[in-house]
């Protein structure tokens, strides 16, 4: 692997070239490439004003920031998003060396323990509890660390329905999803990568084998014949049979909403990661072609591919970082040089883009401006959100890691400054 990262590295040519950006304000390029170190510390800065803005007298974790705004608003241990605070934290320890992240990063990640104890509330353990005890886990080795991965993932694997052969999303009334029956979403690939870290680590082999089930699943249902994602599939939970396929937070059930082709991409790739099974790398490639294709030129996604009023939509700026971050891995395990060249230019022009024209900077201490998370329910349009921070960081990890040459999941000690 660290071979072929090499190669990837040092065969890799920028070519940047004028973009244009809808919506959003005129763009100019630049033809300087992106400066990676420039932007950690940049993420690091903004952390750091963050910090000091979260109250003291709750457990409070920071999700997002509306347009034009500078408070955070906060959520509680038991929101999606609550791994990815302490995650980005976690990261900039890597990134950076710098052992002052660790206690912030202890401390929000503690935050998310009950969550190992108490019944599921929904599918996002993996987001939850593998963004932050996974990753500070992999970075200091803390035993209690482990203990508490290992049993949030045999709560997550109380959702798996063996009727169906996925993991329940939304164990509740959901619009348009036919409660009581078993629903899925694209989302919930990512959280396979608990079931597969425990498997691995100490906790049942059956962990393993409802991951594969999974992605099984999911491949042979959640996709049309193009490779565009479904947001959702609804099964019969007793026949297992599908019943439908549906969006929740993209345009129209056969639109293809920006992030969840992003956790498609993302999550195909890390089964692949996993398993070792060309079929998973197969499916990685063909819902990241179809991603790629339809993309404008600037590389940033609308919120939805099919949304109406192009280019007078909001862009995802989330989707764009957990793309970046994904192309990244899946170049390294491409054999086709060529393409894997692709991927790692198209993943560098993003980030770039985003470099450029999305940072938060004065605006708020957030890392990223210009995300959309909910926009049929009018939620988190154009906000700053806590995830595509997360991503963005993760995504310039991965870049510098290619281009030392070394694996991803190395660990700390060969990146600190």
């Amino acid at each position: 692997m660290t071979n072929r990262l090499s190669i990837i590295a040092s065969i890799s040519l920028l070519a940047f070239v004028a973009i244009g950006c809808g919506s959003k304000k005129p763009q100019k390029s630049n033809s300087k490439a992106l400066d990676i170190e420039q932007q950690l510390a940049y993420c690091e800065r903004q952390a750091t004003k963050t910090l000091v803005l979260i109250p003291n007298d709750s457990k409070s974790i920071p999700r997002n920031i509306a347009p034009d705004g500078q408070e955070w608003r906060f959520v509680n241990y038991k929101d999606w998003t609550s791994g990815f605070w302490p995650g980005t934290l976690w990261y900039l320890y890597e990134g950076s060396g710098d052992k002052k992240w660790i206690e912030p990063a202890n401390h929000y990640s503690r935050y998310l323990a009950p969550l190992s104890v108490t019944p599921a509330l929904d599918h996002d353990l993996g987001f939850q509890v593998y963004n932050s005890f996974g990753n500070g886990y992999r970075l200091t080795g803390n035993p209690e660390y482990k203990e508490i991965i290992l049993k949030t993932a045999d709560t997550l694997a109380t959702l798996f329905n063996p009727n169906v052969g996925t993991i329940l999303s939304w164990p509740r009334d959901v619009p348009n999803m036919e409660w009581p029956q078993h629903n899925t979403i694209i989302d919930n690939m990512i959280n396979l990568e608990l079931l597969f870290w425990a498997s691995k680590n100490g906790g049942d082999s059956s962990l393993y084998d409802m991951a594969v089930s999974h992605a099984d699943v999911t491949m042979k249902n959640h996709f049309r014949p193009d490779y565009t994602s479904y947001h959702a599939v609804v099964y019969d939970r007793e026949s297992g049979k599908k019943i439908k396929g549906v969006t929740h937070q993209g345009f129209a059930d056969n639109s293809m909403w920006a992030r969840g082709q992003g956790w498609a991409i993302y999550g195909y790739t890390m089964v692949y990661r996993e398993t070792g099974d060309t079929k998973y790398l197969d499916h990685a490639h063909k819902v990241a072609k179809v991603y790629l294709d339809r993309l404008p030129e600037d590389l940033i996604p609308y919120w939805d591919f099919n949304a109406p009023n192009i280019p007078n939509e909001p862009r995802d700026a989330s989707a764009a970082a957990l793309v970046a971050s994904a192309l990244l891995e899946l170049a390294s395990f491409t054999k086709d040089i060529k393409l894997s060249e692709i991927y790692v230019v198209k993943a560098e022009k993003m980030l770039k883009e985003l470099s450029e024209n999305y940072l938060s900077n004065d605006k708020n201490s957030a890392f990223l401006l210009h995300s959309t998370g909910h926009k049929p329910a009018g939620s988190e349009i154009d906000y700053s959100i806590n995830y595509a921070d997360y991503y963005y960081v993760e995504a310039l990890l991965r870049l510098k890691k290619l281009k030392m040459g070394i694996p991803f999941k190395k660990s700390l000690i060969t990146l600190g400054k």
